[in-house]
């Protein structure tokens, strides 16, 4: 199976070298080096200046005589500003012969540009999600994916994320088990726990600007089965309850209670996907109570309840 990179000049390095990893490990997994042939495209000649100061020797262009291709991605440009206009038609031209297409960060908007994407659900890096919304309306733009499949058309939020689209591709190609065997090598998930959550409770702690909110955060996140109401963060912080929960939401985006159940939530799903451990001691653990409550909050929250989670994300180490 051919793979195609496609690298516009600046390129996320990640967005290419990650994708390419996967599909090189599980060819050395397969025990056949042919099993996929990674090709980097490029859109002029010469190399490819990309992130990190790296440069790619791209293996052809955009302007060479056409070869089959498998599967083409599009990897983005961080500093996406322009549309070259002879990248788009050959995406108009050889995006529909191929088995699978799609793209990686700010590459969404190349493929926007074709209209191949028009009506579709597609994500992107969450710093480009309003300006991809804003100049192609006829998009569904879900900023809180890290990809989206749709058919055959995938869309990743950009840098790792290329890494988990890739991981898919090849569960599609080659079954389950290689892809975990590619992912626990590379010492990544399979699936990332929180159904593909670009945010969590953990991430958000670490954004934080105000020093003493962050300690806070800090001891939501390892006293998860403590009492973490208003009344007590407050006392932790050595502030009334009204002004915590005002400089807290100031600070963080959202009130003192929804960054605690999210936190409980992030803790919850990871126990589900690598453990067996019960559904009621996760529920204790996770400071929910007891399972109905987890079970609440899971709905509400996720759609799905506890029992279902695990089914659908659990790991073949944990089971």
């Amino acid at each position: 199976m051919r793979i195609v990179l496609l690298a516009p000049p600046g390129v996320q390095a990640l967005d290419v070298v990650g994708p390419a990893e996967v599909f090189w490990e599980a060819a050395r997994r397969l025990g056949d080096p042919q099993a996929y042939e990674v090709q980097v495209m490029g859109t002029a000649e010469g190399p490819v200046c990309g992130t990190g100061s790296l440069r790619f020797l791209a293996d052809r262009t955009i302007h060479d005589p056409d070869q089959p291709i498998d599967t083409l991605l599009i990897a983005g440009d961080p500093s996406f500003s322009a549309i070259d206009p002879a990248v788009i038609d050959w995406l108009r031209r050889r995006a529909p012969e191929v088995r699978r297409y799609g793209s990686i960060c700010t590459g969404v908007f190349l493929l926007a540009a074709t209209g191949l994407l028009d009506g579709r659900r597609v994500t992107t890096h969450w710093e480009c999600a309003d300006k991809l919304r804003a100049e192609f309306p006829t998009l569904t733009v879900d900023a809180d994916q890290i990809f989206i499949r749709d058919g055959n058309i995938s869309t990743a939020a950009g840098v790792t994320s290329g890494i988990d689209l890739a991981l898919s591709l090849l569960e599609e190609d080659h079954g389950r088990e290689l892809a975990l065997l590619v992912a626990r090598y590379m010492v990544m998930f399979l699936k990332r726990p929180g159904g593909q959550s670009q945010f969590s409770a953990h991430l958000a702690a670490q954004v934080s600007s105000r020093t003493g909110i962050q300690k806070i955060q800090e001891y939501v996140l390892d006293n998860l089965s403590a009492d973490l109401s208003v009344e007590a963060l407050a006392s932790q912080a050595g502030m009334s309850s009204r002004n915590f929960a005002r400089v807290f939401k100031r600070d963080v985006g959202r009130p003192p209670a929804d960054f605690v159940e999210a936190a409980r939530l992030d803790a919850a799903r990871r126990m589900l996907v690598d453990s067996s451990t019960p559904l009621q001691r996760v529920a204790y653990i996770c400071g929910f109570g007891d399972a109905s409550s987890m079970r609440r909050a899971f709905v509400r929250n996720l759609g799905i309840n506890p029992a279902d989670y695990r089914k659908r994300f659990r790991t073949t180490t944990a089971a």
